[in-house]
């Protein structure tokens, strides 16, 4: 039936209207046939086409949603992710009027074949029930932490934190520029022996280790992902630091009045939503003792006219997360009663940290590839680099603020 399939699909009419939509086209497009579209500016990236499946993602769902299926499929392969990128930001295609954009539609119809849709790769989230419910919430945590800690620590580093490092001190390596991360949210937050302290969003419990050997505080890390808390949990046992670091799976809203001397919610306030940041406010001022500092780390949008985020971080990375402004942020915090003492970017810092990152799964691609598998692969290579290039675009920065309860 296959062989019957791929018989009946042709690629010589989305070549020709390829051709006549794009007559300069800095890539090259190669084909399941062995045929191809060659570039016309003698160079940059190359596109396969594996199978038809590839104009049929694309078909089922126009733009980058469906792109997006055909390349994590593995029926859209590209040579180079960084040097499409580079080209998705600087390349202006022709316009196309409705006439055009029907024959080409016609034309991939036609390079499918007699087929069945294919159905979205196994990669792919579709949040059901209420935005930014605990439910909701929680199974979108989930899914993207549903891999094998050995992959995260593969490109993270032997401390796995999974937010931005500091580069920008004078550290040379990924593990000092993470260090000097932590010390820099303890030396904000002004933390002293003794006192107890609230970690949102705790991952695997890098700073409520370093915090609770560095300068004697009890730590409360909560996180969704349960396979985060115990092995959380586990290292700090492995440091001697079980009686003064407590990692618990739970949903900042479950908390109860709890006295804290400091909060500090490190890569977690892009995952709260427009709809509960005044909420998310709050239930930290609510948490932090009367004078408490807090330090709010997070991505921010910049541009008041770009998303929340695409289909494609929607379905197969961050599920629901919404980087909201930085002014949007810090209107829920006053509001909440939390004073802003200091804010400070580090946008270009992100970038470097991302890109370590990107290196470290590429140089070890096999151990990437059995740990996560080729689907999930696909959607870490393409992320890291698209988020990186997010910093270095101006789409988006990275904040550190620190705040005391009035």
């Amino acid at each position: 039936m296959q062989y019957f399939r791929r018989l009946l699909a042709s690629t010589e009419p989305i070549r020709t209207e390829l051709q006549r939509a794009l007559p300069e086209r800095p890539f090259t497009v190669e084909f399941w046939d062995g045929t191809e579209l060659p570039s016309t500016a003698g160079g940059g990236p190359r596109f396969a086409v594996r199978s038809p499946d590839a104009f049929a993602h694309a078909l089922r769902a126009p733009g980058q949603l469906g792109l997006g299926r055909a390349y994590i499929s593995g029926e859209l392969d590209v040579d180079d992710v960084d040097a499409v990128l580079e080209l998705l930001d600087s390349w202006r295609p022709p316009a196309l009027d409705r006439g055009a954009q029907a024959r080409l539609a016609l034309a991939a119809a036609r390079a499918t074949g007699i087929r069945l849709p294919p159905r979205p790769p196994q990669a792919e989230l579709r949040p059901r029930g209420k935005r930014h419910s605990r439910e909701r919430d929680a199974r979108s945590v989930r899914h993207h932490y549903d891999l094998p800690p050995e992959f995260f620590e593969l490109f993270l580093g032997p401390s796995m934190t999974y937010s931005c490092a500091v580069f920008s001190r004078g550290a040379s390596t990924l593990e000092e520029a993470q260090e000097t991360k932590l010390e820099m949210v303890c030396t904000k937050l002004d933390l002293q022996p003794g006192q107890r302290v609230l970690d949102i969003g705790c991952g695997w419990g890098s700073f409520a280790t370093h915090a609770a050997s560095r300068h004697g505080v009890q730590v409360v890390g909560i996180t969704l992902s349960p396979p985060q808390a115990e092995l959380g949990q586990r290292r700090a046992a492995e440091l001697g630091l079980a009686d003064r670091v407590d990692i618990r799976v739970a949903d900042y809203r479950e908390l109860a009045d709890e006295p804290f001397d400091a909060v500090a919610s490190i890569g977690m306030v892009e995952h709260v939503g427009s709809n509960q940041i005044d909420l998310y406010a709050r239930q930290v001022a609510r948490l932090v003792k009367p004078g408490g500092h807090i330090l709010n780390h997070g991505i921010a949008r910049l541009r008041h006219t770009d998303p929340e985020a695409g289909p494609f971080s929607e379905r197969y990375v961050f599920p629901d997360a919404a980087p909201l402004h930085l002014s949007r942020i810090q209107l829920a915090l006053e509001r909440a009663g939390i004073e802003t003492e200091h804010v400070e970017g580090f946008a270009s810092d992100y970038a470097t940290t991302l890109r370590h990152w990107a290196r470290n799964i590429d140089d070890r691609l096999p151990d990437a590839l059995r740990l996560a598998g080729p689907e999930r692969l696909r959607v870490w290579r393409l992320y890291l680099r698209a988020a990186r290039r997010g910093f270095e675009s101006g789409f988006t920065s990275i904040y550190q603020v620190r705040g005391r309860r009035a």
